[in-house]
């Protein structure tokens, strides 16, 4: 595909991008202040110096707007008023206040291609067939021929007001999918409207007004839920990237250090098309995720009978390989050049843990030591940084279920801070009033046992965060050379830090015959060696060195 290239060049993204660290909390599980059993903005705020001693500076909330909550929130009902459930305006404003005191930056969530079907924009447009804000297909009786109404087209649902006809949902029947119109017209399909008739071109609008409205209360900028989805029948995805463009343009003008995220899975794509960053998700893109699935998914949490399966490298057995994801960044880096980032998350809301299945706690080092040194910008996962396990078998929960094996519910237990009642989440007496179960496992891992052992994965994940932060080329402007794309999987950043990973079980060599290594010493290792042009790795073993000559001491 020949790259896009807006006519007009974008603004430079924001320099405090380049250092972004992401740290995403699933609100209803991170903190629960008034012992409801559901996390909520102060709840956040009293766990605020966790994050800023963890070293991250870039929050991404989970949708918070007010929502019957039939999908966790991405059915948004009000987007200028947050859900009461996690607290007021004034709470998220505290919040933002207080993170940024601490250095750290906040980003909300925004469900841009539908609504919850009780959003007052939905509610009026199934009594009024002059609206158009939404995608209506109206009765076709004269195209049956004998006088009665033509069934709902595929994927249509019954109006629910006086409006005759059907709407379009995304996903679930209570979000009805927004207006962006259609890239290819059908005669026989009256409800395509062009992307610039006046439904769509309303629907942009709103997304102007809800974006400024929470800029201007400092937020610092946007993930963008299923942003590659809003013009519908777009192939090549040419009008929604226009939209996208447009959407860029403005942004800039107007708030020229707010940042927009998308979930797209194609940084190749996206990217160009006016999202300052892309992570690599489970789907997505031409190879559908097969990328990221290719490095974390074991197939034991979260799982699509219609993904392509792949064996994944991070895993014990030494099946898979780095190669088909570091293909997948190339070509995104090509395709981006200088104009955003691609990130690389741990897991997310919708995807398993790290640590998931046969995939342990003592393989996670080396998981952390790959994200945290590879040229993307890094998204941490709420408790993956202690390493806590996606939990099968739980009930479904505000649409968490999928597909018969895929439960989300699994990656959204309630965050685990120390040994008190119910891990220190919440005060709430009853467990049964949790959002969701927590970890039953008694050895479940907490912040506070970890913070108390310097040997532990929370503290491992803090040193590679600073070296991160105090090392310019271990970030994403830093070059890299791949030495080695097996197991162990070895590359230099910068042309002097050598990192070695071995996510499998047993041990795994390779020769160095193209670096000097005669001066490498040190900075996180655990079970790898450098003994002159031959690395040796354990199992489940990591090191980061560097491979400059230190400096004599002259003192």
């Amino acid at each position: 595909m020949t790259p896009y290239r807006p006519m007009t060049p974008f603004r430079p993204a924001p320099a405090w991008l380049a250092d972004a660290v992401f740290y995403q909390i699933y609100p209803q599980s991170f903190a629960d202040s008034d012992g409801d059993g559901i996390g909520d903005f102060a709840g956040i705020t009293g766990r605020l110096d966790h994050l800023a001693w963890l070293g991250v500076n870039t929050v991404w909330l989970n949708p918070c707007f007010a929502s019957p909550f039939r999908d966790a929130g991405y059915d948004v009902s009000d987007y200028l008023s947050v859900a009461p459930r996690y607290g007021t305006d004034e709470d998220l404003a505290r919040l933002v206040d207080e993170a940024r005191r601490r250095g750290i930056r906040v980003l909300l969530d925004l469900v841009a291609g539908h609504t919850s079907d009780q959003h007052p924009w939905f509610t009026a447009s199934a009594d009024d067939p002059e609206d158009h804000r939404y995608i209506w297909a109206e009765p076709r009786t004269a195209h049956t021929g004998s006088g009665t109404d033509a069934p709902l087209p595929a994927g249509f649902v019954a109006s629910p007001g006086t409006r005759p006809g059907a709407y379009l949902p995304n996903f679930f029947d209570s979000q009805p999918a927004l207006n962006f119109g259609y890239a290819r017209s059908d005669p026989a399909e009256p409800w395509r409207q062009a992307p610039d008739a006046p439904g769509p071109l309303a629907n942009r609008a709103a997304l102007r007004e809800i974006m400024g409205h929470w800029l201007g209360l400092g937020l610092a900028g946007f993930r963008v839920d299923m942003a590659a989805s809003l013009v519908k029948d777009d192939p090549g995805q040419s009008e929604t990237r226009a939209l996208w463009t447009e959407l860029r343009h403005w942004l800039d003008a107007a708030h020229p250090e707010a940042v927009l995220l998308a979930e797209w899975g194609d940084p190749a794509v996206s990217v160009p098309a006016g999202f300052h960053t892309d992570f690599f998700l489970q789907f997505g893109g031409p190879a559908e995720g097969r990328p990221l699935r290719s490095l974390w998914n074991n197939r034991q949490g979260t799982d699509n009978d219609g993904w392509d399966p792949v064996d994944c490298f991070f895993d014990p057995g030494g099946k898979g390989s780095p190669g088909i994801f570091v293909d997948a960044w190339r070509e995104a880096v090509s395709a981006i050049g200088d104009g955003g980032h691609v990130a690389l998350p741990t897991a997310n809301h919708d995807f398993a843990r790290l640590n998931c299945g046969p995939r342990t706690a003592e393989q996670l080092p080396a998981a952390f030591a790959f994200q945290l040194t590879w040229p993307t910008l890094p998204a941490v996962y709420y408790g993956d940084e202690i390493g806590m396990r996606f939990i099968p078998g739980l009930p479904d929960t505000e649409g968490s279920v999928l597909g018969p094996r895929y439960n989300r519910a699994g990656s959204r237990t309630p965050m685990q801070w120390d040994d008190t009642p119910n891990a220190g989440f919440s005060a709430v007496s009853d467990p049964d009033s949790l959002y969701l179960p927590l970890d039953p496992d008694p050895g479940r891992p907490t912040v506070a046992a970890q913070r108390a052992d310097e040997g532990s994965l929370l503290h491992l994940v803090r040193r590679l965060i600073a070296l991160r932060r105090a090392t310019p080329e271990l970030g994403p402007a830093g070059g890299v050379e791949v030495l080695h794309s097996g197991y162990p999987f070895v590359y230099v950043r910068g042309g002097r830090h050598l990192v070695v990973v071995n996510p499998r079980a047993t041990p795994a060599a390779c020769a160095a015959d193209t670096v000097d290594t005669a001066h490498a010493h040190a900075l996180e290792v655990s079970g790898v060696a450098v003994d002159g042009r031959t690395i040796t790795a354990q199992g489940f073993a990591y090191g980061v060195f560097d491979l400059t000559p230190e400096e004599p001491d002259r003192t």
